[in-house]
């Protein structure tokens, strides 16, 4: 598993962050709190507080060069 933060801070860029990943047989979770969202579900997606940034979880084997692509707009600088 991979973790790291991504910022969702629109209905826009929660739409294409979605598209991005829903093409990738991985599992994606997304964590906030206590919460554990699917992260190729919108509805789940606007259930949490998307002001700040929120944890992913990435649970895949391979291809993580091209996951981690295509996260790179949604990545937040630690």
């Amino acid at each position: 598993m991979t973790s790291v933060k991504v910022s969702l801070s629109s209905i826009d860029k929660v739409k294409a962050f979605v598209n991005d990943i829903s093409g990738f047989s991985a599992d994606f979770d997304l964590v906030a709190g206590r919460y554990v969202i699917d992260a190729k579900s919108i509805m789940g997606i606007f259930s949490l507080d998307i002001s700040k940034p929120i944890d992913l979880n990435i649970y895949a084997e391979d291809n993580m060069d091209e996951i981690m692509t295509a996260l790179k707009p949604y990545l937040v600088e630690e």
